[in-house]
């Protein structure tokens, strides 16, 4: 490959990079806002149905549906990290057959992981203490939504394949284009047919065809960057993509079984404090959806850049993104405390589900800073060779960050102490993730700065 031919395939790996995080955080923020606003309205427009239950059972199948989500977010950074560090280093036929290998992937697995949660559902609600008529009504949600998460999980397969080439646009293009119908399709659908709560979960299918759709457009007929799969081909790429998939599946699991036990604690006080929580739920990714943008935005950068051996672009891309998760918390944390009883009214939450929401709403910030500090690095041992730690700090955060914090903050705030203890705990492992962070990529350039100087002394 030409020069030329390989700048434009690998367009990180020079311009100011500030500029490339600002920019592949933005429009991946706009896509995942897409999503996170989507969720919200269809909480909120089984609010005005008037019934706490029922914002109930959409907490509770929530949980579920991330845990889903999770295991697809998890292969999604294998595919993103693969391809773009073959894309780095010149080697664009590898990258297409890695694509497509890691697509079909995504399909096979996410296919076992939604027919497994929806055959034991009921089961995963009874986990979270939900009873009676929220249960069952969950569990109706689910029955049909867990079978979509196989076209969500191969749309954004497609999705991460152009946002490693570089095309953040098109990329936001498929989450942006689910966003946008089902948040037309949910009213019609709710209110418009009189199907309720249900009609909620059909939108929702329709969305992840709709991401499945434009997701193949851009990266198969408009990039070319995702080759058809062989078996011997998924074979050969198996062994890459699950160096870096397992860990981060078992580190994007982390999180939901953490909120599931979150969840569990929480549903001991009601079905207010459950609605509470799932209010909570949907507002939040709105409010600090930009970590979670900025976090595959640092993936992409850091893997080019590995890639074409840039080191110092390297540890520049890692200090501007934590200068941009700060910021971007401190200015979001203030406009949510504003935004706090204009939120409560919105959802015409009772008096003890709006004091949870406001109370959250003042004092969460300090918490977003350390979990959008963990988030940044992750992306960074997920695309540095240290998967591992990603599973380390997670798991860490889900169990030894969670369980005690919650129960020691619900045992002096009830429910919101149990949140509370949460986000204490993100700002400890946050900053030790930071620091580890830093360390792994030292150690890179350290380890390839050393032949050169032994060659230099001999």
């Amino acid at each position: 490959m030409s020069d030329v031919a390989r700048r434009h395939a690998a367009k990180f790996t020079e311009g100011d990079i500030m500029r490339h995080v600002i920019t592949m955080s933005l429009t991946s923020a706009v896509g995942l806002m897409a999503i996170f606003l989507v969720d919200l309205l269809s909480l909120l427009y089984v609010s005005w149905l008037g019934s706490t239950m029922k914002i109930a059972a959409v907490g509770f199948a929530s949980v579920i549906w991330f845990i889903a989500l999770s295991v697809n977010i998890g292969l999604m950074i294998a595919v993103s990290a693969v391809v773009s560090k073959a894309l780095g280093a010149g080697d664009r036929d590898g990258a297409r057959r890695i694509a497509g290998s890691g697509v079909a992937w995504v399909v096979v697995l996410s296919l076992a992981t939604s027919l497994a949660m929806w055959w034991f559902r009921d089961n995963l609600l009874d986990a979270l203490n939900a009873t009676g008529p929220a249960k069952a009504l969950a569990s109706r949600v689910l029955a049909v939504t867990l079978p979509a998460n196989v076209m969500m999980g191969a749309g954004l397969a497609y999705s991460v394949v152009l946002r490693a080439a570089g095309d953040a646009r098109r990329a936001m293009y498929v989450t942006l284009s689910g966003g946008i119908t089902t948040a037309f399709i949910d009213p019609v659908l709710i209110f418009g047919l009189h199907l309720d709560v249900m009609g909620a979960a059909y939108s929702a299918v329709i969305s992840r065809v709709i991401f499945l759709v434009v997701g193949y457009l851009g990266a198969v007929r408009r990039h070319d960057l995702v080759a058809w799969p062989s078996w011997r081909a998924m074979k050969a790429d198996m062994r890459p993509l699950a160096t870096i998939a397992g860990p981060a599946v078992l580190a994007n699991l982390a999180t939901p079984v953490g909120s599931a036990f979150l969840s569990r604690i929480i549903a001991f006080y009601g079905n207010e404090a459950v609605a509470a929580g799932a209010v909570i739920d949907r507002v939040t990714p709105i409010a600090f959806g930009g970590l979670f943008a900025l976090s595959g935005a640092v993936g992409p950068i850091l893997g080019q850049n590995w890639g074409a051996g840039l080191y110092a672009r390297m540890q520049r891309t890692l200090r501007d993104s934590y200068v941009v998760a700060a910021t971007y918390v401190i200015i979001t944390w203030v406009i949510l405390m504003l935004a706090r009883n204009g939120i409560v009214a919105m959802f015409q939450l009772d008096e003890t589900s709006a004091a949870i929401v406001r109370a959250y709403c003042f004092a969460s910030g300090p918490g977003w800073i350390g979990l959008g500090a963990m988030f940044v690095a992750n992306a960074s041992f997920n695309n540095l060779g240290a998967p591992l730690r990603s599973t380390l700090f997670n798991w860490g955060r889900a169990t030894l960050g969670t369980i005690p914090f919650a129960l020691i903050g619900a045992h002096y705030l009830g429910a919101l102490g149990a949140m509370f203890g949460v986000l204490v705990a993100g700002v400890v492992f946050g900053g030790f993730a930071t620091l580890s962070a830093f360390g792994v990529l030292n150690r890179i350039a350290i380890a390839k700065a050393t032949p050169k100087i032994r060659g230099q002394a001999a």
